[in-house]
């Protein structure tokens, strides 16, 4: 019995269906674009998706056993290995694969591509973030908050950034140091930091994209920014193809054309299932959301959006009750993980923001994101078991203490 209890405990049945709803999506969506791309690959590409996401699941129910001192002891060997695995792809690569994306983020063998080191660095990242924070945070209870102790908690969770943006600008992957930025960012906010450090350093960024915009759109500003500042040509041609998509879409921002004529082509109820009259490249990955909008619509749309906002609200939930500082913290790090891969991959298909190659959860092709994402969920479902032990033993103790109440009542004691 204790044994049934333990599991039906460690089981948020409400998160488990929204993320089993997404992943269901999401294979239909890679089958519907592999049908039409590659109608000879559609069961061997199916097959690999559903093979990481059973492989994703068991390893998300291990890490759902995990308990907080195991996790605070192994992150950071987590980290470190997650470092070293970091560098293989600057050695092991796929030739083709870094002419067609100008990045190094992939380690293959023999022209086949592995898996995507960076993808599980997040939750590293995340795990080692959150036990810097928190060690900072126990070690000076007692001190009053200063700027200057502000200013040497974020250095020392920079610390542990530099590195990670450092092998990223090596392998020319922009679109994946914006997620750890982001990370960083809503970590370091929540722990408590003043806005008088805050604040300048928002405005000094806001500043910097408006002057980048400035240079960029200027005459003679790109040649600038690639000979002199060593910008790659590829980053350049995604933020032309961000902001004039359609003056290019016959040349380099075919891709972002064809995607926002998709998704208006879907309309309000969406052309049907497995229906695409319009070609798209590698659309089973970072441009899987133009298959939900041409085949279900506005309507499909909005059921997804829906659905992540559903997702983001329980793990908010679980969050918000939970009493472990160190688990509050991962939590917090892994729902800006995923707020800001759902924002930029359906902001950048609509032509909101720009293409940066980033993957829409637990929806597009790929495993290394598929698996890298449901490790998260164990780690949300193994804060919301601690959540409902704490709060079973908070019954257990009333309960007892009410039957200690109504003894000493019974014998006149009180």
């Amino acid at each position: 019995m204790k044994r049934r209890q333990s599991f039906k405990l460690r089981g948020d049945i409400p998160l488990i269906i929204t993320v089993f709803l997404l992943l269901v999506i999401g294979v239909l969506a890679v089958y519907s674009a592999v049908y039409h791309d590659y109608p000879d690959l559609v069961w061997p590409i199916l097959g690999q998706q559903i093979a990481w996401i059973v492989l994703g699941c068991m390893i998300s129910f291990i890490v759902m056993l995990f308990n907080t001192e195991f996790l605070w002891k192994t992150t950071p060997y987590l980290y470190v290995l997650g470092l070293i695995l970091m560098v293989l792809p600057l050695y092991f690569y796929n030739p083709n694969l870094v002419a067609s994306t100008g990045s190094k983020n992939w380690v293959a063998y023999k022209g086949i591509s592995l898996f995507q080191p960076s993808e599980f660095m997040k939750i590293s990242y995340i795990l080692m973030v959150s036990r810097s924070i928190v060690h900072f945070l126990r070690k000076n209870r007692e001190m009053d908050r200063t700027l200057k102790s502000d200013c040497y908690l974020i250095s020392q969770v920079f610390a542990y950034t530099l590195p990670i943006l450092i092998l990223l600008t090596f392998q020319h992957d922009l679109g994946t140091s914006l997620v750890f930025i982001a990370i960083f960012s809503g970590l370091i906010l929540i722990s408590g930091v003043s806005w008088k450090i805050i604040l300048p350093v928002f405005l000094s960024l806001a500043g910097a994209i408006a002057l980048f915009l400035a240079v960029f759109l200027s005459d003679g500003g790109r040649a600038f920014l690639h000979q002199q500042l060593g910008m790659p040509t590829y980053q350049m041609n995604r933020i032309l193809a961000w902001l004039n998509p359609f003056d290019y879409a016959q040349t380099m921002t075919f891709q972002q054309a064809q995607g926002q004529l998709a998704v208006a082509s879907g309309g309000i109820f969406g052309q049907g299932f497995n229906v695409s009259n319009l070609l798209i490249p590698v659309r089973e990955s970072d441009m899987i959301f133009t298959v939900i909008g041409e085949d279900f619509g506005f309507i499909g749309s909005t059921v997804l959006l829906v659905l992540y906002m559903f997702l983001v609200y329980k793990m908010l939930r679980i969050t918000l009750k939970s009493n472990n500082q160190f688990y509050t913290y991962i939590s917090t790090g892994f729902i800006m993980m995923l707020v800001f891969h759902i924002f930029e991959n359906i902001g950048a298909v609509t032509g909101i923001l720009p293409l940066t190659g980033i993957p829409l959860p637990f929806i597009s092709q790929g495993g290394s994101a598929i698996i890298s994402n449901l490790i998260g969920i164990g780690l949300l479902l193994s804060m919301s078991h601690q959540n409902r032990v704490a709060e079973e033993r908070k019954k257990e103790g009333r309960l007892l203490r009410q039957k200690q109440l109504s003894r000493l009542q019974e014998k006149g004691m009180i």
